[in-house]
Order: structure tokens, then C-alpha cells, then sequence
């Protein structure tokens, strides 16, 4: 069997700002809340950080060529908001705004579109100092940037994603309290859902006034949740999962409104003010979806929410997350009905292993190459199924800083010597050229 796409399916990597970049502290950018979430002993395995992470501030020419080498026809990368507006607000960085544009141009004289999230994650601390995302104020700062970026870089961006995975920013950053900034709050993470969602709504009627129609989306992180056996109690269980996980993000984008099956719960109000909802509801350019497994629950009447996830039996990356491929599908079926035919991309798929450099100078990261293959082909059979599945981009471009877990998990197709910041192209890299060239055959 030979992995086939479309001519025009965009091929790309991923990366974000505070992962890759380093140079935190260079040409004015100012600490953002994972420089603070670091410093705090005990946050982040062995006590890393992004302060060098793989450098590519000052390499990323280096990781260009590299770039092509593999194949790739897009690069998606995250804006560090904190470099561009180093206080939150204020006057853009003019160092700042030229580093990004001759990244920009860099790519483009290469022949790969331009892909950039305008938030994945380092929010200015000077924000957080002010209640960060739990505050509204937060809301229409990030519209003033994503302005400032619109403006600065419109003419070289191919595709505009407004916020990287929603669900984390909320859950991990304000409830489990694993991201930064470490809260865990209900009160605070339901309103950081709607502030987000907000935030996102914004950033798109800005990029129609001042751009017009071009290509602008969200990057969500969805889950459709399996119920464990057949009984009732679990199926509701999964429909329940859906609402907390999903549709508290997706519903007031496609759908103008929160999910009715929250109107009953006192601790789920949104501070929703007059207009809100009809500024979420913009309609956006594609959609974009990064998966990595499935999670399996069952009902639980002592967890508040109604369910919890239950053991799986499939084999698991070095992070100890399952490898289950067949439920992508699922995934991409579901938002499928939920948005009608507005294209999808696979913004990140991959996964972490215990990658080294071998006697011959290579790395042979065969699990890799089994995970990626097993997770195209399922993009193959949705393309076949004529579901809008228009590109993938894996996770990652590059080994890096992977948040809490600091450098200890590399997800790259091009491994990083974090000693001396030398590049190898793994094997999972050469297999992704393979398959964008159109002769990979499993």
C-alpha cells in the first residue's frame, strides 16, 4: 500500500515560540508567564527551561534549510507575544516585528508557506500581573497584538491561527494547575473559557478589517471521548466528556452559543456581557485539530463533571500516552457535522520517544515512523471519505523545551543536541520526505 494525498495536500512541522526560540532575555523581549512558571523550583522536570531551548532565534536559517531537505511546504510557528509588545500593550518591538518578517520572508524565498499562531501559550507576565487571561482587560490586549501583527506581517503570512489549544490554556494553566500560570480554580477556569473564546472572535474581526478574506482559524486540541462498556451510565459518561472537553469551545464558535446542557450548572457561568457571543461567532477560514490519543471514561458520581478516564490497554509513547490512531478519525468526523465543510489541517500529531544518537551519528526512531504512518493513513481513509482534510503538520519540527516536562521528551523529527545545538535529521524525517514526495510505501 502506498500512502497517496492531493497534489495540493500542505505538508508541514509545528513548533512554538517559547519551545524553540530561547533568547529570552534579547532585542527587548521581556519575561512571559512561563519564564515565571519556571523559576519556580519544583514546576518543570530537572528544573529546564526555554531560556536557550534549541536556539532558533539565532538558527533558524540553519533549520530552513532543513526544512526543505525534508520537504515541507509549510512552516507553523508561534509569534512570542512578549517579544513583539514586551509589556503586554504599548508600541510594537521594531526588533521584533524585523526578526519575524525576515523568518517570514526566509521561508517564503524557500518556497514554504508562512503558518503563524498568534498565541501559543507565553503571555506576557506584565498581563498575568494583572489578572492575565482571568481578566477581560487581557481580552482587548490581545486583539491590539493580533492588530499590531496583522498589520506587521499580513502581506507574508499564508494562514493565521488566532489561539493554540484552548483547552490547555484553561484546564492545565487555571484548574490542574501543570501550566503556567499553576492555578486551580473552577471559578477562574471558566472564566479564562470564555475569555479565550473571546479573544480568538476578536482577533478574526480584526483580520477582516484590516486584511479582508484570507486564511484565518483556531488550533483545538479535540477529544471524542470513548465510553467504556455499553451501560448507559458510560455512554452519558462520553456525552458529558464531550461538553466539558469540546463543545465549551467549539459550540460558541460554530454556534453562537454555550452548550445547553451547562445552563443548569451553577459552578458553569460564563461572564458573558451583551454581544459576546455574536463576536465568538465569526466565521473562520479552516479549522485546525491536534491529536494525539484518545481517552476512554466511565460515569463517576463523585467527580463533579460526571466522569473519569479509565485504564487502556494499547502500547504508549515515552510519555505513557496510548497510541490510538483509529480514534483521529472519530475526531475528525465529529467536527465534520459540527462545522459542515470548512477545511481541516492536522496542526500537530505526534509523538515523544526516547530518541539518541546512534554509533553510525543517526537516529533510528522506528516507533516514530510506525506512529506517524499509522496516523496518515487514517488522514488517507478521511480524504477518501471526503472529509475536508486539506494538510498535516507533525509535532514536532525539532526536539524542545516540551513544557512541564522540560527536555526530558523529544517529539522531533530533527533531533537537537541541546550541548552544542547541532541538528540531525532522524529517521522519521526522511520517512515524512518519503511520503510528501509520494514513494512511501507501507
Amino acid at each position: 500500500m502506498r500512502l497517496q494525498f492531493p497534489e495540493d495536500f500542505l505538508w508541514g512541522s509545528a513548533t512554538a515560540s517559547y519551545q524553540v526560540e530561547g533568547a529570552i532575555d534579547e532585542d527587548g523581549r521581556k519575561p512571559s508567564i512561563w519564564d515565571t512558571f519556571c523559576s519556580v523550583e519544583g514546576n518543570i522536570s530537572h528544573g529546564d527551561s526555554g531560556d536557550v531551548a534549541a536556539d532558533q532565534y539565532h538558527r533558524y536559517m540553519e533549520d530552513i534549510i532543513l526544512m526543505k531537505e525534508v520537504g515541507l511546504t509549510a512552516y507553523r510557528f508561534s509569534l512570542a507575544w512578549p517579544r513583539i509588545l514586551p509589556y503586554g500593550v504599548g508600541e510594537p518591538n521594531h526588533l521584533a516585528i524585523d526578526h519575524y518578517r525576515h523568518l517570514m520572508e526566509s521561508l517564503k524565498n524557500q518556497g514554504i508557506e508562512v503558518v503563524a499562531t498568534l498565541y501559543h501559550w507565553d503571555l506576557p507576565q506584565a498581563l498575568e500581573d494583572l489578572g492575565g487571561w482571568r481578566n477581560r482587560d487581557t481580552v482587548y490586549a490581545f486583539e491590539e497584538y493580533a492588530a499590531i501583527c496583522f498589520k506587521s506581517f499580513g502581506d507574508l503570512v499564508d494562514k493565521w491561527i488566532t489561539i493554540n489549544e484552548p483547552w490547555c490554556i484553561a484546564y492545565l494553566g487555571h484548574l490542574i494547575g501543570e501550566h503556567a500560570p499553576g492555578h486551580h480554580s473552577l471559578e477562574e477556569t471558566v472564566r479564562v473559557i470564555h475569555h479565550i473564546n473571546l479573544a480568538h472572535g476578536k482577533a478574526v474581526t480584526a483580520h477582516r478589517n484590516i486584511i479582508g478574506q484570507s486564511n484565518i482559524g483556531i488550533s483545538w486540541n479535540l477529544f471524542v471521548h470513548r465510553n467504556a462498556t455499553k451501560n448507559g451510565g458510560d455512554i452519558e459518561a462520553a456525552k458529558k466528556a464531550l461538553v466539558y472537553e469540546n463543545r465549551v469551545f467549539t459550540d460558541p464558535v460554530l454556534h453562537g452559543k454555550y452548550p445547553d446542557e451547562l445552563k443548569n450548572e451553577p459552578l458553569w457561568r460564563f461572564p458573558i456581557k451583551e454581544g459576546d457571543l455574536e463576536e465568538i461567532n465569526q466565521k473562520i477560514d479552516f479549522i485546525g485539530i491536534n491529536y494525539y490519543n484518545e481517552t476512554i471514561v466511565k460515569a463517576s458520581a463523585e467527580n463533579p463533571k460526571g466522569y473519569i478516564p479509565v485504564p487502556q490497554w494499547q502500547e504508549t509513547t515515552s510519555q505513557d500516552w496510548p497510541v490510538t490512531p483509529n480514534a483521529l478519525l472519530r475526531v475528525l468526523s465529529w467536527i465534520t457535522e459540527e462545522a459542515g465543510n470548512i477545511p481541516l489541517y492536522i496542526t500537530e500529531n505526534g509523538c515523544a520517544c526516547d530518541d539518541y544518537i546512534d554509533k553510525d551519528g543517526r537516529v533510528h526512531d522506528r516507533f516514530r515512523i510506525d506512529y506517524l504512518c499509522r496516523h496518515l493513513m487514517i488522514c488517507n481513509e478521511a480524504i477518501n471519505m471526503g472529509l475536508p482534510l486539506k494538510g498535516y503538520f507533525v509535532w514536532s519540527f525539532i526536539d524542545n523545551f516540551e513544557w512541564a516536562w522540560g527536555y526530558e521528551k523529544r517529539f522531533g523529527i530533527v533531533y537537537c543536541n541541546y550541548k552544542n545545538q547541532t541538528r540531525i535529521i532522524k529517521d522519521s524525517g526522511y520517512f515524512l520526505r518519503d511520503t510528501i514526495a509520494g514513494y512511501c510505501e507501507i
